[in-house]
């Protein structure tokens, strides 16, 4: 799972997955599962249990990986068996409420790993797997590489945070590092690492529910579609797939998003 550039959180939730499917056929050695198994299991899941479409589609995705790789089987994901989709709108940060995360850090790195989080939208297994060398200063650019759908792609971040960056990655250099956010121990930081230290900044600020790091994304998304950034100029460093409507403005430049970025980030409230 390691060589398939999987999320540390990805690949827990796997093997729990399918942890689960095998303590539910307790006699049945994992390498006798049957695709019938894994359909009554799922069934179970969701007539039984009454599992939520995500729950179902994690384990059906588990199950999937299993058979490619473990027991070199075909899988068809039984879709049909998912609860219908549940369409909730995205929990969005109030300016206050970031605030509040942000006037509770005390770790200079801590802030920079968080503002950059906000300011630029990079998911979290992105941020965690950032190199020095990704860092284009000069530019104000990081490259991504391997992001979600294993793809490549070029992020801006503020002028204000030009120094900052620099700054921070020559320091984490000189001291031997290869990563952007490392430990102590000259390791990278992890999923997990990254998301307790949301979790204490978010108790600190008093926050009910602790931020999450796609609450960030959203933050930064929803101002800018409140600045009027449009769809096409925010999506080829955001990392989402286009919409079918704007599949022909896809392969706008990098340096047309940024220019427009760079026009209206000066006005974050943050």
């Amino acid at each position: 799972m390691a060589l398939g550039h999987y999320s540390d959180s990805t690949r827990i939730n796997y093997l729990k997955e399918l942890r689960f499917l095998f303590q539910y056929y307790p006699d049945i050695r994992p390498s006798e599962i049957t695709y019938e198994m894994t359909v009554n299991y799922l069934v179970y899941l969701v007539k039984t249990m009454g599992c939520s479409r995500v729950k179902c589609k994690m384990a059906a995705q588990s199950f999937a990986f299993f058979f490619k790789h473990a027991l070199n089987k075909p899988y068809s994901t039984p879709a049909v068996l998912f609860p219908a989709h549940e369409h909730k709108l995205p929990a969005v940060l109030s300016q206050e409420e970031m605030r509040s995360v942000l006037n509770s850090i005390v770790n200079n790195k801590h802030r920079i790993l968080l503002s950059l989080m906000y300011s630029t939208g990079i998911r979290l297994m992105e941020i965690a797997r950032i190199k020095i060398t990704d860092i284009e200063s000069n530019q104000m650019r990081i490259k991504i590489t391997s992001g979600k759908g294993k793809k490549d792609r070029i992020v801006p971040f503020p002028y204000s945070f030009k120094e900052v960056i620099a700054v921070h990655a020559h320091n984490t250099l000189e001291n031997g590092g290869t990563y952007l956010f490392e430990s102590s121990w000259k390791n990278g930081y992890t999923d997990r690492g990254i998301r307790k230290i949301l979790e204490q900044y978010s108790h600190e600020a008093g926050m009910e529910h602790p931020i999450s790091p796609h609450k960030l994304r959203h933050f930064l998304f929803t101002w800018l579609k409140k600045q009027g950034v449009d769809d096409a100029l925010i999506q080829p460093y955001s990392g989402h797939e286009s919409r079918k409507s704007l599949e022909i403005y896809s392969k706008l430049s990098i340096s047309d998003a940024q220019t427009e970025y760079e026009g209206i980030i000066d006005k974050f409230p943050i």
